[in-house]
């Protein structure tokens, strides 16, 4: 375990350079082949008939409609009838190469997750296992921040396959840190000066590399990132920064929406920006940040050592964050086994969809990155559940003053599964106070936006409309009701005729760039993987 150790000490300090990440990496699977009996199309013309659409831009829900789409695109959405009739027969367009039947359904845009990993052989040693799960939840558009480590060859060219269709996986944006790419051709070495900061961005602008993801620790220092930060903003590249605390105190998320940083993904910095008679946090004196249970059990004390919700300070804190147009990727769910552990360890779908060596990094382990409870108590839960209250209002108010707001996942960590945590995302945002219209947008076109804005263009994907992307997702009942239906376990409700409990729910399809993913038969065959692991582990 000291080797996993070492690995993931580098990679969260954001100097994992290139040599550990691919030796890891190296020995994982290639992204397979896409199975046309999971994903089929894209079809010369493709019709969803009769659905209520969803359009992701925070106005209500319409229907019944017909979308149209041809060459992986929205060419025409029509009225298939009045809301409470008979929908019209023998509508137009005739002759389609596939017609899916979506009456009673809901229709709206694919999801995109803004904080994403793959696995590593330490969790599982299949690719395809975490693309099946996002898919299985309806992303269809992923931030990997970053993909494989330090693996840059291994994601470039999934994104390059993905993009042609070759791979079953979401739409691929891929954001690295400083200093990574030695096995796709950068030979500066480490990042140590502002001035090879700016050389290695520059580099991997010219390589198809997205944007640059930030630890805020390590060799960054911020002169350091606040020159990559620039340099970025030049070139088109997008910037995300999970500002840990080894520099908080120089470099908060106040100090690093000022330099310009497109996204703050986390709460690091936030509370950190909004102390209350001091510039750092109270720990104690014996608090070590190597120590995995003190870092994440010491940082939601926190809570209470700010200026409160309303005041002066803090409304002024989020009016300049909104000032610099920073973005929030909130990732609530990441860390709520902090406040409720025995629920994240007994979640439903670990049965049947979380490998046995996923679980193994999980449980308590002080080499493994985030298997951080040890010695879990109501004491350490209380004090993260006080800690959400604010945090959750804080991502609220600002969304409420106009700050953009985007869904990330971050899974792989933490008692939370591919796919799985995505959709727990969305139910924490409607905790946190989003309406869910709100929660959808949050889900689709603002992170397609946040992608987008960086190289200077409108998205074409993130919302239900004519010209855009079909990156889309069929449910058969409506996530503005239960989110929880968007869950590939489905809900479990009583069947009144029957009195005995039964499953409804999960996504019917989800579609990507016209290409139609069979969602049950994706989930089977995850089942299946996990079951043959656990078989082959005799558990």
């Amino acid at each position: 375990m000291k080797r996993l150790l070492a690995v993931a000490v580098a990679l969260w300090a954001g100097v994992w350079a290139g040599t550990a990440g691919a030796q890891m990496a190296g020995q994982m699977k290639t992204s397979a082949a896409r199975d046309p009996a999971l994903a089929a199309g894209p079809y010369e013309t493709l019709v969803i008939r009769g659905a209520t659409i969803i359009t992701g831009n925070g106005g209500p829900p319409y229907g019944p409609a017909d979308i149209i789409i041809s060459g992986g695109r929205v060419t025409d959405i029509r009225s298939a009838g009045t809301p409470g009739l008979k929908m019209a027969t023998n509508r137009p367009p005739a002759g389609a190469t596939r017609e899916i039947d979506a009456t009673g359904m809901y229709v709206l845009p694919g999801f995109v997750d803004m904080h994403g990993h793959q696995g590593d052989i330490f969790k599982m040693n299949d690719p395809d296992y975490a693309w099946k799960l996002w898919l299985a939840h309806g992303v269809t558009s992923l931030r990997g921040i970053p993909l494989y480590g330090g693996d840059v060859a291994r994601a470039l060219n999934d994104k390059k396959r993905a993009a042609a269709g070759e791979i079953m996986s979401p739409r691929l944006y891929v954001y690295q840190t400083l200093g990574s790419g030695a096995n796709a051709g950068w030979k500066g070495g480490r990042v140590l000066t502002p001035e090879k900061a700016r050389e290695w961005v520059r580099w991997a602008a010219s390589v198809g590399i997205d944007g640059i993801k930030f630890f805020n620790r390590g060799d960054e220092t911020p002169e350091i990132d606040r020159a990559a930060i620039d340099e970025a903003k030049k070139l088109g590249l997008g910037t995300v920064a999970h500002l840990s605390q080894p520099n908080i105190a120089e470099f908060n998320a106040r100090d690093a929406a000022a330099a310009g940083l497109g996204t703050i993904t986390h709460f690091y910095g936030h509370f950190e920006s909004l102390l209350d008679g001091r510039r750092v946090q109270d720990t104690l004196a014996d608090y070590n940040f190597n120590d995995e249970q003190m870092r994440f059990g010491g940082i939601a004390e926190i809570w209470d050592q700010i200026h409160p919700p309303g005041s002066p300070e803090w409304v002024d804190y989020l009016k300049t964050q909104k000032k610099t147009g920073v973005n929030f990727d909130p990732t609530f769910n990441i860390y709520s086994a902090s406040r409720d552990l025995m629920r994240a360890q007994r979640a439903e779908w670990h049965e049947r969809y979380t490998l046995p060596s996923l679980t193994r990094f999980f449980e308590s382990n002080r080499d493994n990155h985030g298997s951080y409870f040890f010695e879990w108590t109501s004491e350490r839960e209380y004090e993260w559940r006080r800690f959400y209250t604010r945090y959750m209002q804080l991502v609220n108010d600002y969304k409420n003053m106009g700050g953009r707001v985007t869904t990330g996942s971050d899974p792989g960590f933490i008692w939370q599964t591919w796919g799985f945590g995505y959709i727990l995302e969305l139910e924490l945002l409607r905790e946190a106070g989003f309406a869910p219209l709100e929660v959808i947008q949050s889900a689709t076109i603002n992170g397609a936006r946040t992608l987008e804005e960086p190289k200077g263009r409108e998205p074409d994907f993130g919302l239900v409309r004519v010209g855009m992307r079909a990156d889309l997702i069929v449910v058969p009942e409506n996530p503005l009701a239960n989110l929880k239906t968007l869950y590939g376990t489905g809900f479990a409700r009583l069947d009144e005729a029957t009195q005995t409990t039964v499953v409804k729910g999960g996504i019917r399809w989800t579609i990507r760039d016209g290409i139609v993913h069979d969602v049950p038969a994706i989930l089977k065959n995850v089942a299946d993987q996990v079951a043959a692991a656990k078989a082959a582990a005799k558990l």
